[in-house]
């Protein structure tokens, strides 16, 4: 049937319309028309060779009917695509090829869709001001010729740029005009994903936790809405499972990491999904799990800091701990980038110092080195602004003040930062924050409000199955359990406890029905216990699943 892809595409069914063109294409080429679609159809579906093909092939085709601005759009999204891939040589010539059409046909809309590369490379070079010029440009020609997406997109780099340079509420705004433009009927599924994520991605990078809760949900209901697309659902899982992690939600959160391979997932999916894993499996005490899937992320290209110092800390390597530490945030440049290591610099370095004055070879000690890592991060925090940003400030110059011996001082800090994450709806690091608090409780005599912070605290760590955190508590219940079970037995028990079959174990898993079989035996057999009820009621009765 001739309207058949047409009909399966404008039904957001890629992977149909795609099959669909392909066999119309074998039978008889395809017009212009389709051809555009057809491409458009292999991108969404993440067939990346497939549509560069397709994409060189409607260049051709648009120069030999004429179409000189249609045939330098093609030429532009080669580039684009190219440069995203790495591939910046034949990126170039592209975008060369798509430039110098445009310039022949003076004012046009291509000619705001080239400065997106140039804008790209202005951010990472840091030159936020010629960035934020050049992208109101790009936003504006997409204005003029009724360009929807280029209007967003623009928007969207004009946002960042503006963000980048610390003017967070204004940015905010520009990022908030590209999502409402993007969330509203004209712009193509490609223009409306890549602006969904580059906005999510931006709110997280700046730590604003509202709007990234916000427009990941968006991002997440669009991605759900199409069961077929297979671009852009492994960076909606990743940004998902960050927010969940957040918010308390470990295991729903380590669901979304296994679900980034039900699409088409790119390798910096995979390895920020690896890495993103490591950090819950860290957080439970699951350290040889966390530790695999942190290689397994620098095997892929992503530096698995700060999450494998912080997994050395816990393994009580100090060495490694500070030196990958100190190595992770003497390389970043970027205060946001900063900031993202400079609180588990604090907490290790504390850690490596526990009260002790004798400089390193710099001539400081670890205790001041981490005084000046607090210090840093509350700049930061004032200049951005955002209230994930100051909860982080707050906690480590509350932890530097308490360690430098003056409770009276660190106490209305601790109150604070705990008030900041409880604002913040994140319960782990409030937990840990009020660890904290109580011992400035008991150091100014409040026993009983050291008690209380202590208790609240424990809840949550139960809640959370946080293992070490229990541990350090002096709570050896579910700590003691955890080390009889690996942690994908662990993971097995949780899972039957549910009352699922060991296929639909199997299935959630991404195991064979026989490994969950051999999973339940030793459980069994580890355990002490004749059948599934019994290790169900001993799960429960160690704290090992939540009531």
């Amino acid at each position: 049937m001739p309207d058949s892809g047409r009909i399966a595409f404008a039904e957001k069914r890629w992977e149909d319309a795609f099959a669909l063109f392909s066999e119309e294409d074998r039978a008889q080429p395809l017009g212009l028309d389709d051809l555009e679609l057809y491409a458009k159809s292999a991108a969404l579906t993440a067939r990346e060779e497939v549509g560069l093909a397709l994409l060189e092939r409607g260049y051709t085709a648009c120069l030999a009917a004429g179409d000189e601005l249609r045939a330098a759009t093609a030429a532009f999204w080669l580039g684009f695509r190219l440069s995203s891939l790495g591939e910046m040589g034949r990126a170039q010539a592209w975008l060369a090829r798509s430039a110098a059409i445009a310039e022949r046909h003076g004012d046009c809309a291509v000619r705001g869709y080239l400065l997106v590369p140039g804008i790209h490379r202005l951010l990472l070079a840091r030159e936020n001001e010629a960035a934020y010029r050049d992208a109101l440009e790009a936003a504006a020609v997409g204005d003029r010729f009724a360009e929807p997406d280029l209007a967003a997109l623009g928007r969207q780099l004009a946002g960042r740029a503006l963000i980048e340079r610390g003017d967070v509420a204004e940015g905010m705004g520009l990022l908030d005009e590209a999502m409402l433009i993007a969330t509203a009927d004209g712009l193509t599924d490609l223009g409306r994903g890549l602006v969904y994520c580059a906005v999510v991605g931006c709110c997280q990078r700046v730590f604003a936790l509202d709007r990234a809760r916000e427009w990941s949900t968006v991002l997440d209901d669009w991605c759900s809405s199409q069961t077929q697309l297979g671009l852009f659902n492994g960076t909606c899982r990743v940004h998902r499972a960050e927010i969940l992690q957040l918010g308390g939600a470990w295991s729903d959160a380590l669901a979304e990491t296994r679900r980034v391979t039900d699409g088409k997932p790119d390798q910096r999916e995979l390895a920020l999904a690896d890495y993103e894993a490591a950090e819950l499996h860290r957080l439970r005490g699951e350290a040889d799990e966390a530790e695999r899937l942190y290689e397994a992320a620098s095997r892929r290209g992503l530096d698995p800091q700060p999450g494998l110092s912080l997994l050395r800390l816990a393994q009580g390597d100090l060495a490694s701990a500070v030196g990958g530490i100190r190595r992770a945030t003497a390389t970043t440049v970027s205060p946001l980038g900063r900031a993202r290591y400079l609180p588990a610099l604090v907490e290790i370095l504390l850690a490596a110092d526990p009260g002790r004055s004798e400089p390193d070879r710099a001539g400081r000690s670890e205790l001041a080195e981490a005084q000046d890592a607090a210090a840093e991060l509350g700049e930061i925090a004032t200049t951005f602004g955002t209230p994930l940003l100051r909860a982080l400030a707050l906690n480590a110059s509350a932890l530097v003040r308490l360690r430098q011996g003056d409770a009276a001082a660190a106490a209305p800090l601790l109150a604070e930062a705990l008030d900041a994450w409880l604002a913040l709806a994140a319960p782990y690091p409030a937990a840990r924050i009020r660890i904290a608090f109580a011992d400035a409780c008991d150091r100014l005599g409040d026993t009983e409000g050291a008690r209380m912070q202590r208790d609240a605290a424990r809840r949550v760590f139960r809640e959370l199955d946080a293992a070490p955190d229990l541990a350090a508590l002096g709570d050896e219940r579910m700590h003691a359990a955890g080390g009889i079970l690996s942690a994908r037995e662990l993971e097995v028990l949780r899972a039957a406890a549910t009352g699922r079959t060991n296929k639909e174990i199997g299935a959630n898993l991404g195991l064979s029905s026989r490994t969950v079989d051999r999973h339940v035996s030793n459980i069994l057999t580890k355990l002490g216990v004749p059948s599934r009820a019994a290790a169900t009621s001993y799960a429960y009765e160690h704290g090992l699943i939540r009531r």
